[in-house]
């Protein structure tokens, strides 16, 4: 059961990073590309569908690590799924402090209300989100050594 878990646990983990990677280095330079108000639209429609699955993924995946961590004491590689997890916990911090805030002005914003700074903005979610995403790479690579 507890290979299962483990196993569960990686690949809840490594499909979060999927995505994130992908909205790092995909989908918003795709969106910054787009002409007119398309790429602002559509990163406010992002913001609103992400931001509502992206909680359940970050707090799921940090729970499975717990139990993980808990369940496996007393097996090797149990120090790296601890350490796994207290960089998902800098994550979901990272998340409240800097990035949601962004996020829930973003997600309202249309071409009449944005604010003038709304690149700017922006640019700096994009500078947390890179950071946010090279701490759930290094999470999901102690996962993947403490399989082994």
């Amino acid at each position: 059961m507890l290979d299962a878990l483990e196993v569960f646990t990686t690949v809840i983990v490594g499909l979060m990073v999927g995505v994130e990677f992908s909205v790092a280095f995909v989908i918003n330079p795709i969106l910054n590309a787009l002409p007119g108000d398309s790429g602002q639209l559509g990163r406010a429609h992002g913001g609103r569908m992400l931001g509502a699955v992206m909680p359940v993924w970050y707090i799921g995946s940090l729970v499975l690590s717990a139990v993980w961590a808990v369940a496996g004491r007393h097996h090797p590689g149990t120090g790296l799924v601890v350490t796994a997890g207290a960089l998902l916990i800098v994550s979901v911090i990272m998340s409240l402090l800097l990035l949601v805030p962004i996020n829930n002005r973003g997600k309202t914003w249309t071409p009449e209300n944005r604010p003038e700074d709304w690149k700017e903005q922006m640019n700096r979610w994009d500078r947390y989100h890179y950071v946010r995403v090279a701490v759930i790479i290094a999470a999901f690579t102690l996962l993947a050594a403490a399989l082994a």
